[in-house]
Formats: C-alpha cells, sequence, structure tokens
C-alpha cells in the first residue's frame, strides 16, 4: 500500500559503493536539508551520471520538507548495498531485515502449502504481514488477490521492479498519522529512480555448490534527457529474473529424506514399524487404515455390502498385489505389538516421501518493464508518468494425489449429505468403498447382480462384499502453479503556488491479475462415477488412458484480481522563523478505492461432491472507498530542541472511521549526541478477509495430551489412557491426527487499535561514524482473532453441549471401532475483537566510514533484540513468544527469534571492492504457548531431538572488479563456510528446518557471477 509526502531538496543521493547497507541511519558528510535515514554520497565517492537521481528525495513518514534528521528511526538500503551483499532482488533484502521476524512469508512457503501462494510478505516486530506497510514511491499499492492464511492482506513484495528501484526506506516506527492503516510496526517504502541517463545493464548467473538452484537475471535500462539542462528525462526499463525449483532430494541429509533414524528417530528404531504401525522413515499406511495410506500405492479391505464397516479379523492388503512406489516389506511378529497394530498389512510398501517428492523451493520465473518521463515546466513545476508491468510465475510439484481425504470445509454444505450411494458417505468425511458389482454411468436404481456386473477392481466382489479403498494413484502428480500480471501507472504534478505554498497532486492506479492452476488432485464427483461404474483400473492404474486420468484430476483453474485507485494531494508552507528554522505546516487529502475479488478455488456451491479432495476452500470478494484528511506540524523551537505533531482521520464506506495521531521530538544537546523519540497512535481495518471471506480452513496437529484419557482409553485401553508422551500405545486414528480449524469472517468487526512509542540515541562521536540505539514499544488492542478451539474440543470429548459460538464437525468414523465416538474433524468459529498483543524490543545499529587514503573501509552492523512478544486474552491469560515457536499458529510454527542482525564490511581499493557479511538469527526453545505447553518447556520437542534449535550463523563473500568505468565484474560467494541450519521437528513452513531462520542458506554454499556496464 502507498502514499507519498511532499519532496524535499536535498544533495544528489548517489548509489555509491561507500554508502552503507541495512543502516539503520546512515553516515552522512556534512549536507544540509538531508532525512535522517536516507543513505547520501560521501564526499569521497561521487557519483557516476548514469547512477545520478534528481536533487529531491521522497521523505518517508512526513509530508513536509526534510531537515538533517527526523525523529523516526529509519533503515536504508540501497541497490548498490544489496549488489555487495549477493542479494539479487529486493524481496530477498526486505526479507533479511533484522526487524523482520517469524510471520513473515517467503517464496519457499509456496512449495509447503501457503494460502497465499506464490507471494513475499514482510512482516516487520513479528506483528505478522498485515501490519506493515508496504509503499511505492509512497504511494499505496494493490493487495495480492489470495490473503496469507486466508485472512490477512498484504502486499506482494514479488511485485517490486527490481531494475528501476533507487532504495528501501524501512520506517520502523508506527506511520498511521501519515499512511492509515496497516502502518501499526512500520512502514517499507519503495523508491523508485526519478532520473536516468544512458545505457546500462546486467547479466548474472548462479547455481548452488551442489548443482542446483540455478538463478539467470537480466535488466536494461535506457534514458535521455537532463531536468536540469534539457528540462526533461525519460527511461525505459526491462527485466527478467528465474529461478529453478529446489527439492528436498537435492538437499543434505537429513534434509532430503523422510528416514530420521541418523538424527535418533522416531523412536530411534532401525527398521519396521514403530508402535503405532507406521514405518520408521515414515513411508507408509498406518495400523488402522483410516486413510493415511502411503503415497502411490493402492489398499482394499473387505467391509459389509450393507453398513460398509470393516470385516473383522480382515487386514488392509495390496490392491495390486505389488508395490508400484517404494519397496516391499513384510512386517514380522515383533511389528505387529502392541496389540493394537494387528490389522497391519501383510505386505507394506517402503517409500521415501520427502525424497521423492518434496519441495523446498518453487519455480520462479518474473519479467516485465517499466517507463518514466519527468519534465519541468515553467520556473517551479515538475510534473511525472510513471507506468509497470510485470509478470511473476511460480510452479511446483508434489506428491501422488489422495483417493480418500476430508476436503477442507464447505462453504454451503458443511457436511457430506445423503444420497442413494448412502454407502460412500459419513458425516464430514468420504468412507470410499468399491462395490461388489458396477453398473453404466446414469443408472438410477441400485446396481446389484440382476442389472449389474462383478467390480474388476473389487478382490471381494464374489464374496458379496464391498472394498474400503485407501492410498493414492501411483502415476499422478500434484502440481500448483500462479501467474500473477500487474499493471501500474503513476503520475504526479509538484509545484510552488501562492509564492511560498507547496503543491503536490500525485494519482495511481494498480491492478491485479492473479491465475492459480492446480493438477493432479482428485474430483471428488468423478470419483464417485468411476468407482460405481468400474470404468477406471485401480488394479493397474498405469493401464488407464490419459482421457480417464484427466476426467479423475482435471485441472483447477481460477481466477482472482485486486484493484487499487489512490488521488492524493498534499500543501505544505513554511509559516514563521523560529530559533531553530522555519516553523512548518502541511495538510493534505486522500481518497483511494481498493478491492478484493479471489473466488474459492473449491467451492461446493454446486453440491458437496462437486469440488475436489485436500484443495482449500478460502476466497474473499469485497471493495471499498476510503477518505482521509491529514496534517503535520513541525516546530524547530531553537537549535537543539524540534518538535513535530501529525494526525490523519480516515473514513471508510463500509462504515468504519479512526483519527490517528502522532507527536515527535528531537533534542541535541551537543552536535555528537541527538536523542529522540516518538508518540502514535494507529489502526488497522479489518482485511477483505477477515470481514468477506469463505471459511478459511487450516490444520493443525493435535496433541495426544489433548485428547481426554476417557476417550483414549476407549481406543487403546489403559495403557493408551495413560501414554501421555510418545502415544506409542495409541493407534494412529488418534495419534496421526490433525484437526481443521474453520474460520468464518464476520462483517462486525472493528479496526485494531494500535499505541506505540519509540526512544533512542544517536552517538556520532567521529566524522563518519554513527551509533544509534533505539528502543520501541508496540501495544495493539481489540485484535482480531479466531478464540481458542480448546472449549468446543473439551466439550465434544466429554459428550457436553458445544459452547455458543461453536461448531464441531465429526471425522468419519474409525472403521475399526465404528460405533465409538468419531474423532473431531472440524472446529469451526468466527473472528472476533479480542486480544491485546504487545512487542517490545531495541535496534542496534553502528555505521562506519573510513578513507585510509585510497584503502576504504565501510563497517556497517544492523541488529534487533525483542524483549517481548506476546497475547493477552479477554480473560486475563497471557502467552508468550519470544524465544520459542509460538505464534505457532500465525508463524506457521516458525516462531519468534529473539535476535536477528547482520554485519557487512566492505574494503576498497583502486577498482576492487570486497565484502563480508555475517549474518545471525538466535535459537529458540521447541515450545509454544499457544500449543499447549508452558513457556520455554521444550513442550513440542519429539523424543529424538534437543529441547532447542541452536543459533545460526552464515557468511557471505563477495568480490568485485570494476575493469573500467563502463564495466564491473562480480563474483559472490553465499554461506561460504557452508553452515547448515538446526534441526527443527515441529515446525511446518518447511521440513527439518526453520525456512525464516535459514532462508536460502539451506541450499547450502551457493555461487553468483556476473557483469554489469553502463555508457
Amino acid at each position: 500500500m502507498r502514499k507519498l509526502g511532499l519532496l524535499a531538496t536535498a544533495a544528489p543521493f548517489a548509489v555509491a559503493l561507500a554508502s552503507p547497507a541495512f543502516a539503520q541511519d546512515s553516515v552522512a558528510a556534512p549536507q544540509t536539508n538531508t532525512p535522517q535515514g536516507t543513505t547520501t554520497t560521501s564526499p569521497e565517492t561521487p557519483a557516476t551520471p548514469q547512477e545520478e537521481t534528481a536533487n529531491d528525495i521522497v521523505v518517508t513518514g512526513s509530508i513536509l520538507r526534510g531537515t538533517d534528521s527526523t525523529a523516526s528511526p529509519v533503515t536504508t538500503l540501497t541497490t548498490a548495498n544489496l549488489d555487495q551483499r549477493g542479494i539479487s532482488t529486493v524481496q530477498d533484502a526486505i526479507q533479511q531485515l533484522s526487524s523482520n521476524n517469524g510471520p513473515a512469508l517467503g517464496n519457499s512457503f509456496t512449495a509447503n502449502g501457503a494460502f497465499a501462494g506464490g507471494a513475499s510478505s514482510v512482516s516487520l516486530r513479528g506483528l505478522s504481514t498485515n501490519s506493515t506497510l508496504v509503499l511505492f514511491d509512497g504511494l499505496r499499492a494493490a493487495y495480492y488477490p489470495l490473503a496469507d492464511d486466508g485472512s490477512r492482506n498484504f502486499v506482494d513484495l514479488n511485485t517490486i521492479p527490481d531494475d528501476i528501484v533507487e532504495r528501501i526506506d524501512v520506517l520502523r516506527d508506527g506511520a498511521s498519522s501519515s499512511y492509515g492503516a496497516d502502518a501499526i510496526a512500520g512502514v517499507v517504502n519503495i523508491i523508485t529512480k526519478k532520473e536516468f541517463k544512458g545505457l546500462a545493464g546486467r547479466v548474472e548467473a548462479g547455481i548452488a555448490e551442489k548443482g542446483f538452484g540455478a538463478t539467470q537475471r537480466l535488466t536494461l535500462t535506457a534514458g535521455t534527457g537532463d531536468l536540469d539542462e534539457k528540462g526533461y528525462n525519460a527511461y525505459i526499463s526491462g527485466f527478467y529474473y528465474r529461478s529453478a525449483e529446489v527439492n528436498n532430494s537435492d538437499l543434505r541429509y537429513p534434509y532430503n529424506t523422510s528416514d530420521q533414524r541418523g538424527i535418533g528417530g522416531p523412536n530411534g528404531q532401525a527398521y519396521g514399524l514403530d508402535a503405532n504401525g507406521v514405518l520408521t522413515n515414515n513411508g507408509t499406511l498406518t495400523a488402522q487404515g483410516d486413510g493415511s495410506a502411503n503415497l502411490g500405492n493402492l489398499y482394499v479391505r473387505p467391509s459389509d455390502a450393507t453398513t460398509n464397516t470393516a470385516i473383522t479379523g480382515t487386514r488392509y492388503q495390496l490392491l495390486a498385489g505389488q508395490c508400484y512406489n517404494g519397496v516391499a516389506y513384510n512386517p514380522t511378529a515383533a511389528d505387529r505389538t502392541p496389540s493394537n497394530n494387528a490389522n497391519v498389512p501383510n505386505t507394506v510398501c517402503r517409500e521415501d516421501g520427502y525424497a521423492s517428492y518434496g519441495t523446498v523451493a518453487p519455480q520462479i520465473e518474473r519479467f516485465g518493464g517499466s517507463a518514466k518521463f519527468t519534465g519541468r515546466f515553467g520556473d517551479n513545476a515538475e510534473g511525472y508518468l510513471e507506468v509497470n508491468f510485470q509478470q511473476s510465475s511460480t510452479q511446483y510439484t508434489g506428491g501422488p494425489p489422495t483417493l480418500r481425504g476430508n476436503a477442507p470445509t464447505g462453504i454451503f454444505y458443511p457436511q457430506f449429505s445423503t444420497s442413494s450411494a448412502a454407502a460412500n458417505r459419513a458425516p464430514g468425511s468420504l468412507v470410499l468403498s468399491l462395490p461388489a458389482y458396477v453398473c453404466a454411468r446414469g443408472t438410477t436404481v441400485a446396481c446389484t447382480a440382476a442389472n449389474g456386473t462383478l467390480n474388476p477392481n473389487n478382490p471381494f466382489a464374489a464374496s458379496g462384499q464391498r472394498a474400503l479403498l485407501i492410498g493414492s494413484l501411483p502415476n499422478v502428480l500434484t502440481s500448483n502453479g500462479t501467474r500473477n500480471r500487474v499493471y501500474r501507472a503513476a503520475a504526479g504534478l509538484t509545484s510552488t503556488i501562492f509564492d511560498d505554498v507547496d503543491l503536490r497532486v500525485d494519482l495511481t492506479a494498480m491492478h491485479s491479475d492473479l491465475q492459480r492452476k492446480s493438477s493432479g488432485y482428485v474430483y471428488i464427483q468423478h470419483l464417485l462415477d468411476v468407482v460405481n461404474d468400474g470404468s477406471f483400473n485401480f488394479v493397474n492404474p498405469y493401464a488407464n488412458s490419459q482421457q480417464s486420468l484427466d476426467y479423475l484430476t482435471p485441472d483447477n483453474i481460477t481466477n482472482a484480481s485486486s484493484d487499487l485507485y489512490q488521488a492524493q494531494v498534499t500543501l505544505g508552507k513554511e509559516l514563521a522563523q523560529l530559533p531553530g528554522g522555519p516553523l512548518q505546516l502541511g495538510v493534505g487529502g486522500s481518497v483511494y478505492y481498493e478491492a478484493v475479488d479471489a473466488p474459492s478455488a473449491n467451492s461446493d456451491i454446486n453440491g458437496p461432491t462437486q469440488r475436489y479432495f485436500t484443495l482449500n476452500a478460502f476466497g474473499t470478494v469485497g471493495h471499498r472507498t476510503v477518505a482521509s484528511a491529514f496534517g503535520e506540524i513541525k516546530a524547530p523551537i531553537f537549535d537543539q530542541l524540534e518538535l513535530g505533531a501529525a494526525g490523519r482521520y480516515d473514513h471508510y464506506s463500509s462504515g468504519q472511521s479512526a483519527f490517528s495521531p502522532k507527536f515527535t521530538a528531537q533534542f541535541r544537546p551537543i552536535r555528537q549526541v541527538t536523542v529522540r523519540g516518538t508518540y502514535s497512535r494507529g489502526y488497522r481495518i479489518p482485511s477483505f478477509g477477515e470481514a468477506n471471506a469463505l471459511p478459511t480452513t487450516g490444520y493443525v496437529s493435535q496433541s495426544i495430551t489433548n485428547i481426554p484419557a476417557s476417550y483414549r482409553q476407549l481406543y487403546g485401553g489403559a495403557a493408551c489412557a495413560n501414554d501421555t508422551t510418545a502415544a506409542t500405545s495409541c493407534p494412529g486414528y488418534l495419534t496421526s491426527y490433525s484437526i481443521g480449524l474453520t474460520t468464518l469472517a464476520s462483517p462486525n468487526l472493528k479496526p485494531e487499535k494500535s499505541r506505540s512509542f519509540t526512544g533512542g540515541v544517536v552517538l556520532e562521536p567521529l566524522r563518519n561514524v554513527r551509533l544509534t540505539v533505539d528502543y520501541y514499544n508496540i501495544k495493539k488492542t481489540g485484535a482480531i482473532t479466531a478464540p481458542s478451539s480448546a472449549p468446543a474440543i473439551a466439550a465434544y470429548y466429554a459428550g457436553q453441549a458445544i459452547p455458543a459460538g461453536y461448531n464441531v464437525i465429526a471425522d468419519a468414523p474409525d472403521v475399526n471401532n465404528p460405533t465409538l465416538l468419531p474423532r473431531i474433524a472440524f472446529v469451526e468459529t468466527q473472528l472476533i475483537n479480542a486480544n491485546t498483543i504487545k512487542s517490545e524490543g531495541i535496534d542496534f545499529g553502528a555505521n562506519v566510514f573510513h578513507d585510509f587514503g585510497g584503502f576504504k573501509l565501510t563497517s556497517n552492523l544492523d541488529a534487533s533484540l525483542i524483549l517481548e512478544l506476546s497475547t493477552t486474552f479477554p480473560d486475563g491469560t497471557k502467552e508468550t513468544y519470544v524465544d520459542t515457536l509460538g505464534n505457532f499458529n500465525l508463524t506457521a510454527g516458525s516462531g519468534t527469534f529473539r535476535w536477528r542482525g547482520n554485519w557487512q564490511n566492505t574494503i576498497e581499493a583502486g577498482p576492487y571492492a570486497l565484502t563480508g557479511t555475517v549474518n545471525y538469527t538466535s535459537g529458540y526453545d521447541l515450545s509454544a504457548e499457544d500449543q499447549g505447553t508452558g513457556y520455554r518447556d521444550c513442550g513440542l520437542a519429539p523424543s529424538y531431538t534437543g529441547c532447542r534449535v541452536k543459533s545460526y550463523i552464515t557468511f557471505d563473500l563477495n568480490t568485485s572488479i570494476k575493469v573500467t568505468d563502463r564495466f564491473t565484474f562480480y563474483v559472490n560467494a553465499i554461506n561460504l563456510f557452508d553452515r547448515m541450519p538446526g534441526i527443527d521437528a515441529v515446525t511446518y513452513g518447511a521440513y527439518l528446518y526453520n525456512p525464516v531462520q535459514a532462508g536460502y542458506n539451506v541450499f547450502g554454499r551457493q555461487f553468483r557471477a556476473g557483469a554489469k556496464f553502463n555508457f
């Protein structure tokens, strides 16, 4: 999302090798009218003409002309410094911010089932993706059409046109008073080049040392004209970027295999089945036959033709009599202990699912073009017109499709209805079985021996029995892809009117057109069709025609879009001269329209079976218009003290409104010391996903300790009832268990409110040395959340009435215990304004530059310490997340890191430059209070790993040589020492490692090489 402030006159902004990267506040040579936090050119390193920008720069967080400092802390990233670090895209750079934490959404999560697949977003202060505002040149941007977790709308970082970005300002302070909604945790402002002259480009390629993860990058920019001399500048630019899909099989052990025996688990057993009837490499069928079959094989078990319950004393068996995928294994008598594993098949197929099908990162392909014209009119007017187009695509493959599973909670039908095929129906789920007789499709009467034929797929048909069918197709793989086309145009005019009033008018329009395509997923009605007419060969799926496979697994293509249109006017004037400088006043108004149209990819609007297994049903449609008025005043009381105040009123066509004030102060008792502070109020409007979305279902593993002992007693006897650790005495029906948590939107939600303040010290003991320490404290009230599902779960298992506000949908009955109470399939709840969330911490920065006489050193340290991230509930109970995996549901189990930072050092000597960067992310305890554990009590750690995931340190080394003034060559070594992240068997955003902590460093050592040219 975006908004633009008035431009401040400053010295030319240069992208120079000596300028700091990830600087909390930049080291600057003595200048005037340069906003603190923006990178400036040191006198020793003049800018080249091709990289020179205009004399005006955007002041992030203010609508007033800049001074030499601001009270708000700002981190600035420049494209030149990203080159030094070997960071190829702006998206990657923002993800590596020290202030970015657990709830961030990276591209890698696309391949691990993200609701908002194909996108990337930032989460400053750990407050989630919807509390950080992303702007383009200060103007709002269209949301990504899909929402994070189906509820949190955000701006996709992949839509940033990398080739024309000048710098990124990260305002680490609440900024609702300037920009309105969503700026609770801070603002990321993407600032593009205003002026470009000449011809410049880049060619780059990279690959991991082991030969995977190849990347390519091409850019070309051409510009003409000079604003100062000719009164205009125009440039066009294009880029192409591609990164290959990376699979688990590409990585090293243990991230490349389901076999965890090398790290001690599961249960430390070397071969065969564990106590739950599961192969120790997580490869196959559970003993209970509840549908958790191994990948790429089909199993059957005889069942009663009338009740469809399993025949006592029988076991599942391979339908084909052989393993199409995996290696056959015959369980021994020892494998069948304890007694609840008596139903384990005589032959199972050992298969390494992660080695065969696991995906770490999707294939990403991005290309686009931009054009911009800037011209001066008369003595004091300047206007611009910019257009951008970008297409971003992702693609990844998955495993074989399941033939029986829980379709996500229905939108119109929360459970399967009764039909003539009653034997195939059960509340909330589908118990699939092959009939004894099959009839031609369209037969309206019951199929019997009189009008049908024996089912060739059912080995028990001659006995008059049905065949329970579980498993997945061996010859089909699922795949998912997104293609997002983004169109944007912006225009603006700056001028001086009435001799002393600064006027700025900005217009922008942005449209996002997203297509999602899922292939290989089983369509429920088509499955029932081929089951009942016998037209599909389940015994040998390879014998089916492509037409038959396509009928069973038709492509799912869904189109979604989002839009943003904004008009904004700002006025600024100097009112008087104070002892410290001019008293400035700025006022403005804005109107913008935003809309999202993201229909469900798996709606059951046409009936409960007219949909797919496992594809989520979320979707949302909504639009609104927002009218805003805002103002700001800055008063330099005297040379040592400057005070400021700002306020903004926003009114939404959906009925909500909010006023956001902000107060700032800077005190500089001596030149070397500045004390600064801010206080602000902010808000976050309920997102379209929260107010208007269709039901959203996420699956959370159910701990055996959350199932009452009395319920476990029914299934596994006293041993299971008393087993509260690894649950080795309980059947797989209970242990291999997850609950679908279905969130229902609420149109009556109120905006979340926030209070935040910062306080910091800037020390400049020597020229070109700057040290900063900034404390922040953010408190968000009325936080939108789904109420805890615990009361509903407890009531269901206790046989009590379900509390008001909840709906519990039962799973299919256990085929081995059909008369007992089924476990829970889904718990439905509606979003409410309930919680209080607090984020508190300290940012540290150190920026040093020194010229030793032709030998230049630049050193920049950027680190963040989170002191508290917690949620307080209406009843007064509190959950704390720092140094744990919490907030588990919000972060995909990637947790909240106490420390995160990087330290970059660049040495320049003549045409040579060498940069080394240390990246650090702290470790954490394998617990999460929102998952029922105590604080840092190791409550989620499996028995075969330690209680903590270790901290992670990597080192990048990058070299460049300026061959001539026109050509520069560079080589980057990422993760030079080939460090691997710590083992995390709990995080579900990636397999056995934390994707936010590790990022792409899990690839191991990587190299990139490229050449830049300019004429």
